[in-house]
């Protein structure tokens, strides 16, 4: 029998052959600009034509802007192997990275346009990418993967309250928590499922021995915790329920890295980063936990959510997907190990300088070029590769 191919024939540019290649190109070099913007935008220096606060605006930009993209890029990469569908490409993946620019240029110039009619063409990109994404589900009947559909709308509901809120109220607390959340179930539901099955293959190959635990009934329980935790968390983000909830999913999720033998990896760089990313999932929650108490400042924990999590977890799946689906070994050569150690520390400083504000004036900047050179290092170094067609091919 002749093998289903894995892509259409297409004579465009290979920029639009696979989800990936644009969105995690365009997504990177989007988070190294906005946050290049936002030092200079802190200090007072620089102003956009944005309907948001400043500070609304970084928040939106990075939880809202560069994040969906990369969510999106591994959305389009990953249900191909789910379903056994062939990837959306061409004109269809054309309109979804014009939509998710157009909903860049908008929010930037909302104070131009009118807040509603940016808010309409912001939303509009995860409308989209839901649509696609549950009608490759759906008729490729792999219906557990729906979770991370469902995931991605209250993403979408999150990016609706922000723009509703900030409006209103003239700073959006609720639509800020809403996709902090919906983020930091997807690191844990995606996670738990790349994180040891990559080990596990690196370890069966390389290193026998202890192997990652399977997915199990803790597994299924830590999740739940963890939903349960950030939806009151999003409800009320103070008080000693929420710091309790909070600290009880931190140790359900460090328990669960534990389980991922991440300790028997360091030979393999690729590998280490996943376990390395995901140890900020419960460190975000120690360090919220502690924020709804008091005890420490709430941006400590929403930074090693955002950008230790978010951000070590997203550069780790763009280099090893950008990697594998472009031919390439699965090496982590010294520049892929900097941008690794770069994205490290821009979370490390970030973190300090919430739990330490004396030392903000040289953490934050140490942070914010370190973020930089982390995602434009990215787009310089796999950037060819994303723009090449795959040897062979």
């Amino acid at each position: 029998m002749t093998p289903v191919p894995r892509l259409r024939a297409y004579a465009g540019f290979t920029l639009l052959t696979y989800g990936f290649r644009p969105f995690f190109l365009f997504g990177a070099i989007y988070a190294g600009l906005t946050v290049l913007a936002w030092l200079p935008m802190f200090y007072g220096e620089l102003q956009v034509a944005s309907a948001f606060a400043p500070v609304d605006w970084h928040v939106h930009e990075m939880l809202y802007g560069y994040l969906p993209a990369i969510i999106t890029g591994f959305l389009l990469t990953a249900i191909p192997n789910w379903t056994g569908r062939l990837p959306i490409q061409g004109m269809p993946l054309l309109v979804l990275v014009a939509a998710w620019l157009a909903g860049r240029v908008c929010v930037t110039l909302s104070a131009q346009i009118g807040w509603l009619a940016a808010g309409i063409v912001d939303v509009g990109f995860l409308i989209l990418v839901i649509a696609a994404a549950a009608r490759e589900i759906v008729v490729g009947k792999n219906w557990r993967n729906l979770r991370v559909v469902g995931m991605v709308t209250l993403l979408f509901a999150g990016n609706v309250a922000f723009h509703i809120e900030a409006h209103i109220r003239g700073h959006a607390e609720y639509g800020t928590r809403i996709g902090i959340a919906a983020i930091v179930l997807l690191l844990a539901l995606i996670g738990g499922r790349i994180i040891p099955s990559f080990t596990r293959n690196w370890l069966a190959r390389e290193n026998p021995g202890r192997l990652p635990a399977p997915f199990a009934r803790y597994d299924a329980v830590t999740l739940a915790v963890s939903g349960a935790s950030l939806a009151l968390w999003v409800v009320q983000p103070a008080g000693r329920l929420t710091a309790a909830a909070l600290v009880i999913a931190a140790a359900l999720n460090a328990v669960r890295l534990a389980r991922w033998a991440g300790d028997r990896t360091f030979r393999d760089r690729l590998v280490l980063i996943l376990h390395v990313g995901y140890l900020f999932v419960p460190l975000g929650f120690l360090l919220v936990g502690l924020g709804a108490l008091g005890i420490v400042a709430d941006s400590a924990g929403l930074h090693a959510w955002m950008v230790g999590a978010a951000g070590t977890l997203t550069l780790a799946v763009m280099t090893r997907a950008s990697l594998g689906h472009t031919g390439n070994a699965l090496i982590a050569w010294p520049a892929t190990q900097a941008i690794y150690a770069a994205v490290v520390i821009a979370a490390l400083a970030r973190i300090g300088s919430s739990l330490e504000p004396g030392w903000s004036e040289w953490l934050l900047p140490i942070s914010a070029f370190a973020w930089v050179a982390a995602f434009l290092g990215f787009a310089v170094t796999f950037g060819p590769l994303l723009v090449r067609p795959k040897p062979g091919a």
